[in-house]
């Protein structure tokens, strides 16, 4: 197994349909870390609400986190948009699991790593809650197809392939949302005085000086790591 000093993951979704349960748990199979950071969307209240379907791989998972704490790991459960019921909760601390709205992580490199989810810049979220849940809506109607299509290219040996990323990544009203969250992500954080924001939220996994993303576990199966050198690492898996 390998060993890091911090693992940062968001956007897992467990509940939901898009959920890749099966990678969750293969990852956390073969890594392990002394800081564990769940950065936002881990379980999704909303699909459950809707339809959603809580499965064993969910539970899983979740009893994974618990046995990390268990057994030393610092975890951080950072309160996302689709984990909003855990909202009367936050802050709270259980033997070693803080669940928070946001958590300052300091790196080896002496640097400050601002971790919140991100829906705190999305106004469609803060504000009109309502066209977000059609939106995901939506979003759940392209997961279904998105099941079809890759139900036929295993049958012809083809990789998986996330048809909503690339219907996200066409559309270029998305690329600009992308971009301006990045740029709000970075403004925030220097505002509050720290050096690298990190968030999820926007399933874009990406990585430079003063923001990274950790991506998810739905379309693109990705987190960040940081090695005992303090060197960032974004692991697809």
């Amino acid at each position: 197994m390998k060993k890091w000093r911090t693992i940062i993951m968001s956007d897992l979704h467990l509940g939901a349909r898009q959920s890749q349960t099966t990678k969750i748990i293969d990852f956390l199979e073969k890594n392990d870390s002394e800081i564990l950071i769940l950065n936002g969307d881990i379980i999704d209240g909303w699909a459950l609400k809707s339809g959603g379907k809580w499965k064993k791989d969910s539970s899983k998972v979740f009893r994974r986190f618990m046995k990390r704490s268990e057994n030393g790991t610092k975890v951080i459960y950072i309160r996302g948009n689709h984990d909003d019921f855990l909202k009367p909760f936050v802050p709270f601390k259980m033997n070693n699991i803080e669940i928070v709205r946001k958590y300052v992580h300091t790196g080896i490199d002496g640097r400050k790593y601002f971790c919140f989810h991100g829906d705190v810049l999305d106004f469609v979220i803060m504000k009109v809650r309502w066209l977000a849940v059609i939106g995901g809506w939506s979003y759940d109607f392209v997961i279904r197809l998105n099941t079809l299509y890759n139900f036929i290219r295993r049958k012809f040996n083809l990789p998986y392939h996330s048809l909503a990323n690339d219907i996200k990544q066409s559309v270029k009203g998305a690329i600009n949302f992308v971009s301006d969250f990045e740029d709000n992500a970075k403004g925030l954080t220097k505002q509050k005085g720290y050096d690298v924001a990190v968030c999820g939220h926007i399933h874009q996994p990406k990585m430079s000086d003063d923001y990274m993303n950790s991506g998810d576990f739905c379309e693109n199966t990705t987190c960040l790591v940081e090695d005992f050198d303090g060197k960032w690492y974004i692991i697809t898996v």
